[in-house]
């Protein structure tokens, strides 16, 4: 403890005050020593309070310096906690991100088991255009629901349909008389999920021959007319099919697979020459008259297809995506000539702005009277959204603007090239206003017409 510094004062004062006083003042009074005696107590009293107050202040001084240490241990622990649950939450949104990008073909559904789940989806577009040569009109281009079933959690039924209407015509057929609407039915399937890797789907089917026809139809398409060389294959066919994806890797990279037997193509009138192929009539039940309603293939064999594709997506919005098809079978009814096709289809993202994507068609179809006729055609097209831009104005950011190029070869001497320029204006997500230009030029009676069209299409 530290010396009383006051008391040891008045002490050395007092010793001075009796050296200074003269010899006969040097003697103290008991009162005085008394009166000195208390000032001197009280001068201690206060010190040790002193010091009781100093200590209490070091000791909060020290408490105050440890919770200080506390609380800067619990910061940095807190940091270090942070960017690891940071860096977990990042590279789970990147892996997020990169799955997304997986278009899995019908996945299992998650939840108990369904009961009659009824949904229908679709989509209608409404058209003006103009033709050269011709007058200038509206038309209901297209009204196509979509039926969707579910009655268990892996057994699904859909149905797809065409509503359209057209002008009639008088027994001449020079003059209109009245309308007509005409319903066809585009595919209709039940499909039962295995596991996440395999669907069985079976019926009028979309057919993965490419990706145009189960990606692209309807409201989809960024641009209303089907490409030239798509009338080369069949859209859809009656059969059964395997289906689905395997995964690569956790970069959200994936194999997909489809595999079928349809009835593939057949004759209009049985024999097999080069204007009687008919690529979408075998849906395999004769109406003859005397027999209405027979089950049969209208020729001794089924035709056989699939596509194998792979999509590797390297970050979020950049993606790509390689496809190789084919089919092949007998398409006469003496079961002798083969019809076979082959398709090699590609897409791309470079950003959620720019697309491109096209397809390369081939076909072989041997007949009695040319021999084999080859046929093939191409088409690229690209989009660009002008919000990639990135300019304050919400009409131009609502813009995307597209073209595309169109080929076609029929393998007789026919051919036709067409140009595509366009724009489609996004007034929400599924409603759309479209316009376009058509140039072209060849020999095949259509596509070498100049045709402007505007189109409001609509999914719901």
């Amino acid at each position: 403890m530290k010396p009383h510094l006051p008391l040891l004062g008045i002490c050395a004062l007092t010793c001075g005050l009796g050296l200074a006083l003269p010899p006969g003042a040097a003697g103290v009074t008991d009162d005085e020593f008394n009166a000195l005696k208390e000032l001197v107590t009280k001068q201690g009293q206060r010190l040790d309070q002193l010091e009781k107050a100093h200590d209490q202040d070091q000791k909060t001084i020290e408490q105050d310096q440890k919770v200080h240490q506390q609380d800067q241990q619990e910061i940095l622990r807190l940091e270090q906690q942070m960017e690891t649950t940071q860096k977990t939450a990042t590279d789970a949104q990147q892996k997020a991100e990169a799955a997304a990008q997986i278009q899995p073909i019908h996945p299992i559904p998650e939840g108990p088991a369904a009961s009659h789940q009824f949904t229908m989806v679709g989509d209608a577009e409404v058209q003006f255009g103009k033709v050269d040569s011709q007058h200038s009109g509206f038309a209901l281009a297209d009204f196509a629901p979509i039926f969707l079933f579910r009655g268990r959690d892996n057994v699904l039924f859909e149905a797809g349909f065409d509503v359209t209407l057209q002008n009639g015509a008088n027994v001449t057929g020079t003059h209109d008389s009245g309308s007509s609407t005409s319903v066809s039915m585009s595919f209709a399937t039940l499909d039962y999920l295995f596991n996440d890797y395999v669907t069985f789907v079976g019926g009028e089917m979309l057919l993965p021959l490419g990706t145009y026809s189960e990606r692209n139809a309807g409201w989809l398409n960024k641009i209303p007319l089907d490409p030239l060389a798509r009338a080369l294959v069949p859209g859809s066919g009656v059969g059964v099919q395997l289906r689905g994806a395997v995964p690569v890797n956790d970069s959200g990279a994936s194999v997909t697979y489809a595999v079928y037997a349809d009835n593939g193509p057949s004759s209009i009138d049985g024999s097999a020459n080069s204007t009687n192929i008919d690529l979408g009539g075998n849906v395999g039940i004769l109406n003859t008259g005397n027999h209405p309603g027979t089950l049969a293939n209208l020729h001794g064999d089924p035709s056989g297809g699939g596509r194998v594709g792979w999509f590797y997506p390297w970050k979020a919005h950049y993606d790509i995506e390689l496809g190789l098809s084919g089919q092949s079978g007998t398409w006469d009814d003496a079961d002798r000539r083969l019809w076979s096709a082959g398709v090699f289809d590609g897409a791309l993202h470079l950003s959620p702005w720019i697309e491109v994507k096209g397809e390369y068609l081939y076909t072989w179809e041997s007949t009695s009277d040319v021999g084999t006729i080859q046929a093939h055609g191409w088409w690229l097209q690209g989009a660009y959204k002008l919000a990639g831009l990135n300019l304050d104005l919400p009409l131009i950011n609502d813009i995307e603007l597209v073209g595309r190029y169109d080929d076609i070869r029929d393998g007789m001497g026919g051919h036709a090239d067409r140009y595509t320029a366009g724009y489609v204006y996004y007034l929400s997500n599924t409603l759309l206003f479209e316009g376009d230009y058509f140039f072209g030029s060849g020999n095949l009676e259509g596509p070498n017409h100049n045709e402007l069209l505007f189109q409001l299409s609509y999914g719901f």
